[in-house]
């Protein structure tokens, strides 16, 4: 089924989107707030710029963007594939508990803030830029990669990354030196087995974006987990 996105509020587009079993392809979006949000059994390609919770509570659905998309993609996403080819807005994969969020270029502040696994669910971002400050805010389980590409001589992450975390594992590609994180954390060089852990997602991602996979495979990177069983201990009592 084809969209023509042109003069549609975000109620009509999700209403076509929910009226056919078919996949369905989407033109001229811009800004349409909450597309396809909870849906599942179904391909959504959005050409365009769609807007805030793309893809909320996304329950087995696969959307790809041919541009870059706003905030909140993949809020409390349950399962289901996102793939932006573009940039991404603030607080993608907010509270996503499942799934997969891929992202060509960079992302914007509090990228995979309040993520966690669920069950057997495992929720993976990959982000082949670089992100804005606070990436995994209150982090309790599941996977952020940042590839660090197209960065331009900035840093990989913002400021303060990892507070809160609690919770899964962060991997940036590189020695992250330059980098502050709070003493909550654990860096240290990712080992052939963490490697191992990641490699299939990067593999996808050079799937979806042409990247070179030999380059990123063979890179070292570094490797966030918490180091607390109370992170929050140091917020509220005198040590």
């Amino acid at each position: 089924m084809k969209i023509q996105a042109t003069n549609l509020d975000s109620k009509e587009m999700n209403e076509m989107l929910r009226s056919t079993d078919e996949d369905c392809e989407i033109t001229e979006c811009l800004g349409q707030r909450f597309l396809a949000a909870g849906m599942k059994d179904k391909g959504v390609t959005i050409y365009g710029t769609p807007g805030n919770a793309l893809g909320a509570y996304l329950n087995g659905a696969e959307i790809t963007v041919k541009g870059n998309a706003q905030d909140a993609t993949g809020d409390t996403m349950n399962a289901g594939r996102i793939v932006i080819h573009g940039n991404i807005g603030d607080a993608a994969g907010y509270a996503m508990r499942g799934g997969e969020i891929f992202v060509k270029g960079d992302a914007g502040y509090r990228a995979g803030v309040h993520m966690k696994a669920y069950r057997e669910k495992l929720p993976v971002m990959v982000i082949g830029g670089r992100t804005g400050s606070f990436l995994g805010e209150y982090q309790a389980g599941g996977l952020i990669i940042v590839l660090g590409l197209h960065r331009d001589g900035k840093k990989i992450v913002g400021n303060f990354p990892a507070t809160g975390m609690h919770g899964g594992k962060i991997f940036l590609r590189g020695s992250c030196d330059d980098i502050i994180f709070p003493n909550q954390v654990s860096t240290a060089a990712a080992s052939e087995d963490e490697i191992a852990e990641i490699s299939k997602y990067i593999e996808q991602y050079c799937d979806f974006f042409g990247a070179d996979k030999e380059e990123l495979l063979s890179s070292s990177y570094t490797v966030i987990t918490p180091d607390s069983k109370n992170p929050y201990k140091q917020m509220y009592v005198a040590n």
